[in-house]
C-alpha cells in the first residue's frame, strides 16, 4: 500500500501525514492527539513554550492519546554582543511605536528574546516524547546524541538541497523538505539570501531525495490527496500538512485567522520579515504592507519577534486581523473547517482512489 513507506516505519504511524509543529497556540493537544489518533503524526508546536507549559502540554497529549506524536522547536539564533542586542531591541520598538500607540500599549520591557533551548529539549527527553523535530538549524551533535540514545526519531528542516545533505551528515532520521508554498516560518539556514532558498516543493522535493539517504517528508502547498499523491510520486516517503490542519476544529487558531483564511486565495499571502525578523508566509494584511519598506532596518528573530508580541496580542484580542501574524501557505483556497479526523479519514480515502 502507498502508505507502507520508510517514513511511516520510522514514526511507526500508520499513515505517512504528519501535522506541521505551528508554534504560538495553533496545536493544542487536542489537535495532536486527535491526528495521532487518526494514524498521522501529530505535532506539538513548542517554539515559544517555556519549559514546564511544554511538559504540561506533552502530558496532556499523552492523556488523549497513546500513539506516537512529535514535539518541534526552533533551533537558537546565533548570539549578539549585549551592545548589539539592546540597539537591535530599541530599533525594534522604534519601528513599531506607532502601532503600540493604536493599541494604547506601554512600551514593554524586553529582558528574553528566546526561550532557553537547552531547558525546553530537556523536557523532551525526561517526557520520552516519541519523536522530535526542529527548524532554522541543525541540532548540536551533543543534543542529537541524547536524543538518539533515548531512541527518539528526529526530523530536520531543509529548504535547500545543501540544507538536506547536511541534516543528512549530521544524522538526522528523517528530512522535511520545505518549498516556498509553505505557510509559517521559513526553514532556512545556509543561504545568504531568501530569495536563494525559495524553490517549490515540486523542484525541491525530487532533488533532495537525490542527494540524502534518509526518507523525504514533503511539505509546502499539500492540501489534499492529489497533494500526497504527487508528493510520493516525487520520491517523498510521507507529506507534513499545516495549513490543512490550521482550520480544523481542534486548532487553537483564533476564530478571525481562521475566517481570513477562508476568505483568502492563492494569491493572498506573501513572504515578510516583519513579525518576526525572520522571513514567513502569512495572510496580507496592513501591518505587512506599511513594514514593507522598513524590511532592511527590521532586527533579526528572535528580537523583533519580542518587539511585535504585544500588538500581536492585542490585535488578537480585538480580533484585528490587521495587525496579527495570518500564518499560512499558498493552498489557503482548499481549506475547510472539520474536525482532524474528518481530515486524515479524506486525505487517507483520495490518495486510495487517485494510487488505485
Amino acid at each position: 500500500m502507498w502508505y507502507e513507506t520508510e517514513a511511516q516505519s520510522h514514526l511507526e504511524i500508520k499513515y505517512p501525514i504528519i501535522q506541521a509543529g505551528m508554534a504560538g497556540g495553533t496545536t493544542t493537544p487536542e489537535l495532536v492527539a486527535a491526528v495521532s489518533n487518526s494514524g498521522g503524526l501529530g505535532t506539538l508546536g513548542a517554539g515559544y513554550m517555556a519549559p514546564e507549559q511544554i511538559r504540561s502540554a506533552i502530558r496532556a497529549i499523552k492523556g488523549l492519546t497513546d500513539a506516537p506524536f512529535a514535539v518541534n522547536l526552533f533551533i537558537p539564533s546565533p548570539e549578539h554582543p549585549r551592545e548589539q542586542e539592546q540597539s537591535y531591541i530599541e530599533t525594534g520598538l522604534k519601528l513599531t511605536e506607532r502601532y503600540r500607540q493604536k493599541f494604547n500599549l506601554e512600551p514593554p520591557q524586553i529582558n528574553q528574546v528566546e526561550e532557553n533551548f537547552d531547558e525546553q529539549l530537556n523536557v523532551v527527553l525526561e517526557e520520552e516524547v516519541p519523536c522530535f523535530s526542529f527548524t532554522f538549524g541543525l541540532l548540536p551533535m551533543r543534543m542529537l546524541q541524547k536524543l538518539k540514545a533515548q531512541n527518539i526519531t528526529t526530523i530536520g528542516t531543509a529548504t535547500t538541497v545543501n540544507e538536506a545533505i547536511e541534516l543528512d551528515l549530521a544524522g538526522v532520521d528523517l528530512i522535511v523538505a520545505q518549498g516556498s508554498e509553505a505557510g509559517g516560518h521559513r526553514g532556512t539556514f545556509l543561504q545568504s539570501s531568501m530569495e536563494q532558498a525559495m524553490v517549490g516543493t515540486m523542484a525541491l522535493v525530487p532533488q533532495i531525495v537525490d542527494h540524502v539517504d534518509v526518507p523525504v517528508i514533503a511539505s509546502g502547498g499539500i492540501m489534499d490527496g492529489r497533494g500526497i499523491a504527487a508528493a510520493l510520486m516525487l520520491g517523498a516517503s510521507g507529506v507534513q500538512m499545516g495549513t490543512a490542519f490550521l482550520t480544523c476544529n481542534e486548532s487553537g487558531a483564533q476564530d478571525v485567522h481562521k475566517e481570513e483564511i477562508s476568505q483568502s486565495n492563492e494569491a493572498d499571502t506573501m513572504i515578510t520579515k516583519a513579525f518576526s525578523g525572520k522571513e514567513a508566509r502569512g495572510i496580507k494584511n496592513r501591518f505587512m504592507e506599511e513594514m514593507a519598506d522598513k524590511n532592511d532596518a527590521i532586527p533579526p528573530y528572535p528580537i523583533q519577534n519580542a518587539a511585535t508580541k504585544d500588538i500581536r496580542k492585542a490585535a488578537g484580542q480585538q480580533k484585528n486581523p490587521d495587525y496579527m501574524s495570518l500564518w499560512a501557505g499558498q493552498g489557503v483556497r482548499l481549506s475547510e473547517s472539520i474536525t482532524a479526523k474528518e481530515l486524515v479519514d479524506r486525505l487517507v480515502e483520495e490518495t486510495d482512489a487517485l494510487l488505485r
